[in-house]
Parts: structure tokens; C-alpha cells; sequence
């Protein structure tokens, strides 16, 4: 199948419907189709080939889901860039994808234009604001008013829906190719959940270039949903949305139900239409739970696990495991069961499967994993071996009844506030401090962000820099939440016999007492 094929579908059955929401402006399913199709001409009357990148750096916006679909019509490839990553991080990734066309936003604008000079393949750079362009740039509205609207190219089925880019093990982010086939496989699998009822109301406020809204506000488009977008999530803000507009879906990471239900004006608004609300991207306090059901008893909950390896969904804990009783069971501690569309097994390091109840690492199978890493042959084969299985880097048991419960981490990453964080990439920050002699970042347990950055160090003779100066440094070369929340000071590291640092034993005093060593 191909991206945009729930376009053509709704737009037979009910094209005079919302189809977005931001701010103060409205489009029907109609409007939203034709103006995809002028910027996909657009970007096509620019030069844009079959196979380019052309990559979005900018808050959510009714102008982002347009570039969604609007690229993949133009046949040519996504890449959506992390907004709270540096500058010279988002500039490795456009250069690695080769990227020809960049959009940008009145946040984003001024990086724009040092982008524009720090990347060779970079041709033009496209303004999506609703200020003044700048004149290096092109002005989205007037590109769409004047450009002719293109024949969808309908790109689907094996060929490359977008280039997804994570932290990286060696300090580099990763490219992760999704296919087409993929991605719609992971969220046919989603949708038969019922995540989104039809013709629904639903919100999208968590990052749109996160794989995690990706993937439910395109189960809403296959659903025939009405996107209230705001362009960030701010509590206060999301509950007035939801009582304005009747929403009835959301998708929130933990971080998020935890501002909403702790805001102190959360009784003042009318939040009963809200009925299904997605959580994942990190794992989640039971007592939060607990406090969320009793603020809206209506709510019918989700739990998704994913990685941006399988486009992004491998299992799903429905509204059925959300109870007191499942609690009891301690299925609600799980990350539910494999979706309709993969295969999970619990494996040795041999890639044999465990017994029940034994711990592994977690393997899945599927038509949604991904193709491999861009320009990364080797860290594909160790993901991909070969046997028709990706290696998670997840640590895990399985019960009787298939219930995958996550214990460990087997891959050197921390996951704070629902993004992934490769210690790899802070140590390398860190080590660049001319007054550092060794370090090793590791994940502690934290309430807010599930696992908070935590750095320890061993300083050069005769310095002493402090802990604030540190994180500091790190800010300035990687995006801030990578950096350390706390940093540690002890005169040497535990190594192993061939001179490895032994992060088990830094990480066992804060992890003391819990049956899992992630948040």
C-alpha cells in the first residue's frame, strides 16, 4: 500500500469534513487534499527528484501533516527533524540523507539559514511561518497559491516512505529507513485495536516528527479524524482544546499525563469527551495511573511499546489490561502482547529462545521493521542479522499468555521523558571537556522523565570544574535533554579485565530493591 491512499479513500466518502485545526484556522478534507497536491507539485517544480529527502524542522502545525502527505505525493522521501536537537546534530542528518528541500517555521527560521550554509545538498529552504519570509528563504503560501497541483505518484509498497533519525550508539544519529509497506503495516495493525473510533475528534500535541504521533494521528487519517493540532504541549493549553473542540483521542508520553493531571486548574475544564487516550514512548507510574483513571473514569487507555526500528509498534496493552485486577496480576507492569502484525520471541545470546518467564533479549518479526540504517552497513547487520529478526536491545521475560515485561536495557540507552538517549553520544560531549579524564553516563530512575541522564566522572589532576559547568558544556553540543541531569565525581571508574567500564556496578546503587533497571 501506499501513504497517501487514505486521502483518496476519505475523500470520496465525506470530503466537505474537518480535517484540521490550528489555532483559529480551519480546512475540510477537500481543501487539505488539493493544497497537498500543489506542494507536492511545488516541490517538484523545484527540482525535487524521485528518492530526494525533503525534511521539515518546525512545531506541529496544520503545515506539517500537509508536508506529511505532500512529499510522499511528490514521490519523494520524509525526513522529520528533531526540534529539540542542536544544530550541528539536524545538520549531520540532512547531510547524511542528502536532503535537496528544507521547511522551517518562524521558530526554526534563523537554524534554517545556517543550515542552508552548513549542508552541500541543501537547494532551497522553505518558509512556513506566519511572519515575514526571510529573503534567503521561499514563501510556502505563495509557493502553493501559484504552483500547478501534481497526480499523487502514489510511492508505496517497498520503496522508502522516510529516513527516521535516533541517537546513535557510536555518538552518531542513526537513519532508520521505513518503507511504505512497513509503516502502513505497523498502523493497520494498530487501527484494528480501535484505537480511534471513526469520524473522531482527536489531538495531536506530542512532537509530530516523533514516530510516536506519526503513527496515531495516521490511524486517525485512516479513520476519517478531525487533527486539532496545537504546536506544543502545554497542559493548560490541551485541556482547553479538548473542552473547545469535544476531543475525543489523544496521544500523551508519560511526561505529559503527569503535567496534566498535577496542573492545579485541571478541574476547572470539561474534559468528559475524552474516551481513548494512547500512552507510550517510556514507561509509566501505576500510581499515575491510578490518578489519571480517577480524574477521567471515562478514559479507555492504551499502552504502546515500540522503536523507530519497527515503524515504530511491536506490542499493545489494550483497555482490558487497565484494571485493578490486571493490576493485581501484575499484567499492568507489562508492555502488553505483539500486535496483529509481528511476531516476538525472548532469545539468548545465541539467538535461542528462553523459556517462559526467563529473561532475554527481545526479537521481533514483521513486514513493519525497518530496511536498515542509511549508510550504515554494520550496525544494520548487527540490528538485522539476516534470520528475519531485529535485535531490540531490550532485555525482557515473556509469561504464559505472551505478556512482555521489560527488565533491562541490554543496549547502552537511556529513555528520559519518552526520547532515546545513547550514553555513547553524552560521554562523547563530555570527554570533549578539556578537564575530563574518563566518564560514563548511565540512566537513574527518575519520577518525572522515567529515567533521568546521570553522568559520572573522573577529573584530569589539578582541575575542578563543577557539576553545573559540565552540563553546561554538554547543552552547548547536543540537544539538552541528552545532556546530564546530575553529574557524579569519583576518583576512578570499575573496569573490567580488558578495561571496560563496568556500568552495571555504577548503576546497581541507584537501581537497588527494583525488580527492573529501567524507569
Amino acid at each position: 500500500m501506499y501513504f497517501t491512499q487514505p486521502l483518496h479513500r476519505n475523500l470520496q466518502c465525506a470530503p466537505e469534513r474537518l480535517m484540521t485545526i490550528y489555532g483559529d484556522r480551519s480546512r475540510t478534507l477537500q481543501q487539505f487534499v488539493e493544497r497537498v497536491a500543489r506542494l507536492a507539485g511545488a516541490l517538484r517544480e523545484l527540482g525535487v527528484q524521485s528518492g530526494d529527502c525533503v525534511a521539515m524542522l518546525g512545531l506541529n502545525s496544520d503545515r506539517y501533516l500537509e508536508y506529511c502527505f505532500a512529499v510522499p505525493w511528490a514521490d519523494a522521501v520524509l525526513n522529520l527533524c528533531n526540534t529539540r536537537w542542536s544544530a550541528e546534530e539536524n545538520a549531520y542528518a540532512l547531510t547524511d540523507s542528502q536532503t535537496s528541500v528544507l521547511l522551517v517555521d518562524e521558530t526554526f527560521k534563523d537554524i534554517g539559514l545556517r543550515l542552508s550554509r552548513q549542508v552541500p545538498s541543501l537547494r532551497h529552504v522553505i518558509y512556513v511561518g506566519d511572519g515575514t519570509t526571510p529573503d534567503a528563504m521561499l514563501d510556502y503560501e505563495t509557493l502553493i497559491a501559484q504552483a500547478s497541483p501534481m497526480e499523487d505518484a502514489r510511492r508505496g509498497g517497498d520503496s522508502l516512505l522516510g529516513v527516521f533519525y535516533t541517537g546513535g550508539t557510536t555518538g552518531f544519529p542513526k537513519g532508520v529507513m521505513i518503507s511504505h509497506t512497513a509503516f502502513w503495516s505497523s498502523q493497520i495493525a494498530l487501527d484494528v485495536e480501535g484505537l480511534v473510533p471513526p469520524d473522531s475528534v482527536m489531538l495531536r500535541a506530542a512532537p509530530m516528527f516523533h514516530l510516536a504521533d506519526m503513527s496515531t494521528g495516521y490511524v486517525g487519517v485512516l479513520e476519517g479524524a478531525t487533527h486539532v493540532i496545537l504546536p506544543a504541549f502545554q497542559p493548560a493549553e490541551a485541556m482547553a482544546a479538548i473542552q473547545r473542540h469535544g476531543i475525543q483521542v489523544a496521544m500523551l508520553v508519560p511526561t505529559m499525563i503527569q503535567l496534566l493531571i498535577n496542573h492545579p486548574e485541571v478541574g476547572n475544564y470539561d474534559l468528559s469527551s475524552l474516551q481513548h487516550l494512547v500512552y507510550g514512548a517510556s514507561p509509566i507510574q501505576e500510581q499515575t495511573l491510578w490518578s489519571l483513571q480517577a480524574i477521567l473514569p471515562q478514559l479507555q487507555l492504551f499502552q504502546a511499546y515500540g522503536q523507530t526500528e519497527m515503524s515504530p509498534i511491536v506490542s499493545l496493552l489494550g483497555p482490558a489490561q487497565h484494571t485493578a485486577a490486571a493490576a493485581a496480576a501484575g499484567i499492568l507492569r507489562s508492555c502488553g502482547r505483539a500486535t496483529r502484525a509481528v511476531e516476538v520471541k525472548i532469545v539468548d545470546d545465541d539467538g535461542r529462545e528462553v523459556p517462559r518467564g526467563c529473561i532475554g533479549e527481545i526479537v521481533v518479526r514483521g513486514p513493519n521493521a525497518m530496511s536498515g540504517y542509511l549508510n550504515k552497513p554494520e550496525q544494520t547487520l548487527a540490528a538485522l542479522p539476516g534470520d528475519g529478526w531485529l535485535r531490540t536491545g531490550d532485555g525482557a521475560r515473556m509469561d504464559e499468555n505472551g505478556y512482555i515485561f521489560i527488565v533491562d536495557r541490554l543496549k547502552d540507552m537511556i529513555v528520559t521523558g519518552g526520547e532515546n538517549v545513547f550514553s555513547a553520544e553524552v560521554e562523547n560531549a563530555l570527554c570533549s571537556h578539556p578537564d575530563i579524564a574518563m566518564c560514563a553516563v548511565i540512566g537513574i530512575p527518575s519520577e518525572q522523565w522515567g529515567e533521568a541522564v546521570h553522568a559520572v566522572v573522573v577529573l584530569k589532576p589539578g582541575t575542578e570544574p563543577n557539576g553545573e559547568e559540565l552540563i553546561a558544556h554538554c547543552k552547548r553540543q547536543i540537544a539538552g535533554y541528552k545532556a546530564p541531569k546530575s553529574v557524579e565525581f569519583r576518583a576512578a571508574l570499575p573496569l573490567s579485565g580488558a578495561g571496560k567500564v563496568l556500568k552495571s556496578e555504577l548503576r546497581e546503587p541507584f537501581w537497588q530493591g527494583s525488580s527492573r533497571r529501567v524507569g
